[in-house]
């Protein structure tokens, strides 16, 4: 029995020897083994342009709503829903009778003024010459003459509710203001329309050859861009110090296509909106093909600051772990060396790094599961350019 254990113990041995013997043998092996070949990005400083996107709406540069300035039925529509009108093209048509009875009235009033008006001056050239030779009482001359003088002023009343009433007769034919695209009409023929305090509007026209998009910014990004302008040009104001605006604004639609045309900054407005807390901006964007309708979401991209001698790497250089982020980088030993970098916001397939790293040295960009901090390696330069930053 005794004899049998130690068989067994013997044998145990002998195996542990053979597996530790083996294993000295492979890493003598990979002491031996050339060094691993990786492909790394030079870093280099450049300027980095920071953009931001805002949700917004579209508007027509200008949009006017067509409402009835006189209460009638509504006779005509003269336009189809959703084309495009001309300055003064004519939309609808108010039942005008009621109005023309009122110029007509007005025209006979004023036809009995100007009879009252030359009754009254010829009785006063007939008066004067009398009262020169004393044939008549002064009493008589003053009496003519403020009979004359009150037959102009009702005159030019009666005058002035002709042309009153012939205004009225012509706000019963509703015309465009501007040209742009019509909407849906919101009055149907046989409608009484322009009553008060329930005043239909009508429709409304909108001007899109050029379209406003509206979108808003929080306290901290309006003192954020507020301060940079100032910075720039000496005051808060944007575009106060410029004569001209450039069209730098991106917009981004609904469907991720990039707009074909750059916008340019219209106007911040005077005041925060105390509910949100936020304040308006308003851009505007060239439409030649009409494209954009109002009531269109979509994002405003502008560029918010300029880094300084930036460094970009590649996304896939960077490594996270709970919240801490590191490359590889090769000494000029070629080993490896793991470095925490502080990151800044993402530019296309970059990270910006605020701190960690300097132009000129080189970051393991393939191959970074095969080494590790303290190897040394095999650098390869890896052919990878920085994009243009202006662009999507």
């Amino acid at each position: 029995m005794n004899k049998s254990l130690f068989t067994a113990a013997y044998y145990l041995v002998l195996a542990v020897l053979f597996i530790f013997q083996a294993g000295c043998g492979d890493g003598e092996d990979l002491a031996n083994l050339p060094a691993p070949r990786v492909q790394v990005y030079v870093t280099v400083a450049t300027d980095v342009p920071i953009f931001r996107e805002f949700v917004g709406e579209t508007l027509g540069d200008s949009n006017v709503d067509i409402a009835a300035r006189v209460q009638g039925f509504l006779e005509t529509r003269h336009f189809e829903e959703g084309s495009f009108v001309k300055e003064g093209q004519l939309l609808y048509t108010i039942e005008s009778q009621p109005f023309e009875e009122k110029v007509a009235q007005a025209q006979s009033q004023l036809a009995a003024s100007q009879i009252n008006l030359t009754n009254a001056k010829s009785d006063l050239s007939r008066i004067e010459p009398l009262a020169a030779e004393n044939a008549i009482s002064q009493i008589d001359l003053d009496a003519a003459q403020a009979r004359y003088e009150a037959s102009i002023e009702s005159v030019k009343a009666a005058e002035a509710g002709l042309r009153a009433a012939e205004l009225e007769l012509s706000y019963t034919k509703v015309y465009s203001p501007i040209d742009g695209v019509i909407g849906k009409s919101r009055a149907s023929e046989g409608d009484y329309v322009g009553a008060s305090p329930t005043t239909v509007v009508l429709t409304t026209v909108s001007f899109i050859d050029t379209m406003a998009v509206q979108f808003y910014l929080t306290q901290d990004e309006y003192l954020e861009a507020a301060r940079r302008i100032e910075e720039e040009t000496g005051t808060a104001h944007p575009g106060k110090a410029e004569e001209e605006e450039d069209d730098d604004l991106v917009l981004i639609l609904a469907d991720n296509e990039v707009y074909e045309y750059k916008g340019r900054f219209d106007f911040i407005d005077r005041n925060f909106d105390t509910e949100t807390g936020s304040i308006l901006i308003q851009s505007l964007f060239p439409n030649p093909n009409q494209l954009l309708r109002p009531g269109l979401f979509a994002r405003v991209r502008a560029e918010v600051d300029v880094i300084k001698n930036g460094i970009l790497v590649p996304q896939r250089c960077v490594m996270e772990l709970q919240g801490q982020f590191n490359v590889l980088v090769v000494n000029e030993d070629n080993k490896v060396e793991n470095r925490q970098v502080q990151t800044g916001p993402t530019v296309k397939e970059f990270w910006l790094i605020k701190e960690g790293l300097k132009p000129g040295e080189k970051v393991i960009y393939e191959g970074l599961q095969q080494v590790k901090e303290g190897q040394v390696v095999n650098p390869e330069i890896a052919d990878i350019k920085i994009p243009d930053l202006e662009s999507i």
